[in-house]
């Protein structure tokens, strides 16, 4: 059985503190040039960002979610962590996390050097100086990772990359094709439209799915005045959580176990809701009737990025595992194993038949459609500053209440 991530994005525990003044910071690295603008209006800690490499240190500590630094123990045929090692000499120690939320704790404790972190973690680390600006000059492979990943909101601020991106994928909207006709082509068949398959709709068991209510009013309902689902004010997170409430009155199962919704679509208890493209992959080889679409209002999704510890002792060894965990050769096997468009782009060149045509990497039309995790914060990422808007912490109180 492959070992993939059983959970994305888990409710956190403490509010984002991020100070109100935009920061001027310089980018102070040529490497990141293309994508969106990432995120501002806040001050990161001022922390030294390196300029050279010298010597490996001989050793390696590195959080990661499941999947993502596989050494052999899981599969003998899976393993990029060796090749690594034999090639550095830095003996890495690897340490799984489960949830966003563990990985934050773990990274501020100090004792790790290099974290895989998904959107709605990675402004929280650096927020509050658990890792540090990373210098993608030094990173040679990053020349070859799609320019869409690069000076994201989720992995840089105001121009500074804070770490290299590793993969990326949508939630997108599956469904039984034998019970769901017409096929959909909206996210309202699980909002506005639950009502048709109630007590058979899934969705995803997070408080970041607030984003998915969001996004779909901010197509539907434009009065609402969303410009970004991971920008919400008082009165438009409530509008996302009635929708929600409304929803949950047909919703059946509340999934984060990948298996556990594929048994749901194989046994008939699910015929509709969010699902990951590798969970249709699987359910398809596994004979279920089900497709997979992204829907015509865009989706959410993810984007991680590996990132270094501001507290690391082993940054030769931290700057040598970025390079490699997103060279073409590792990238490529990460992507295959844990189920995701690889980043670089020269990876797509070692899977295997048809894969990166399945998770449309590279596909840059494809890939703006997604909006990526991003932690929501007081300050607005959408650039608002006559309003204040909801925290994370919001989110979870709120999701408490969806689900009652």
């Amino acid at each position: 059985m492959r070992r993939t991530r059983l959970t994305r994005a888990a409710a956190t525990g403490a509010v984002l503190a991020l100070a109100l003044v935009a920061c001027g910071t310089d980018s102070g690295s040529s490497g990141s040039s293309s994508g969106e603008e990432g995120a501002s209006g806040f001050t990161p800690p001022d922390l030294p960002m390196a300029d050279s490499l010298g010597d490996n240190e001989g050793t390696l500590s590195v959080l990661a979610w499941p999947g993502y630094a596989e050494d052999g123990s899981t599969d003998p045929k899976v393993d990029w962590v060796t090749p690594f090692e034999e090639a550095t000499g830095c003996q890495v120690d690897v340490k799984v996390f489960g949830t966003s939320d563990e990985a934050v704790n773990l990274m501020n404790s100090g004792e790790y050097d290099v974290v895989s972190a998904s959107g709605d973690a990675s402004l929280r680390l650096i927020a509050s100086g658990a890792v540090e600006p990373v210098n993608t000059d030094l990173v040679p492979n990053y020349a070859d990772v799609w320019g869409f990943l690069k000076v994201r909101p989720w992995n840089s601020v105001n121009g500074q990359m804070y770490g290299v991106p590793h993969g990326y994928g949508a939630n997108l909207l599956m469904y039984n094709t034998d019970v769901v006709k017409p096929a959909p082509t909206s996210w309202g068949a699980v909002f506005d439209g639950a009502a048709d398959y109630s007590g058979k709709v899934t969705s995803y068991d997070s408080p970041i799915y607030i984003a998915d209510a969001a996004l779909y009013l901010m197509k539907t309902q434009p009065d609402l005045g969303i410009k970004d689902p991971y920008a919400l004010d008082e009165d438009q997170l409530k509008a996302a959580v009635d929708l929600l409430k409304e929803q949950n009155k047909h919703v059946g199962e509340y999934w984060s176990d990948y298996l556990k919704q594929i048994q749901a679509f194989t046994n008939g208890d699910s015929v509709i809701g969010t699902s990951w493209q590798v969970i249709v992959n699987l359910a398809q080889a596994d004979k279920v009737p089900v497709e997979a679409i992204l829907p015509e209002e865009g989706a959410t999704g993810w984007s991680d990025t590996w990132m270094v510890s501001s507290k690391t002792e082993h940054r030769n060894c931290a700057y040598a595992w970025l390079d490699h965990i997103i060279s073409p050769e590792a990238n490529a096997q990460v992507a295959e194993w844990f189920g995701e468009a690889p980043s670089n782009a020269k990876a797509c060149d070692l899977t295997s038949e048809g894969f990166c045509e399945s998770y449309h990497a590279g596909d840059e039309a494809y890939a703006e459609q997604i909006h990526y995790w991003t932690t929501p914060i007081e300050q607005c990422l959408d650039g608002r500053t006559d309003v204040k808007c909801t925290t994370y912490q919001d989110w979870q109180t709120a999701w408490t209440e969806i689900k009652g």
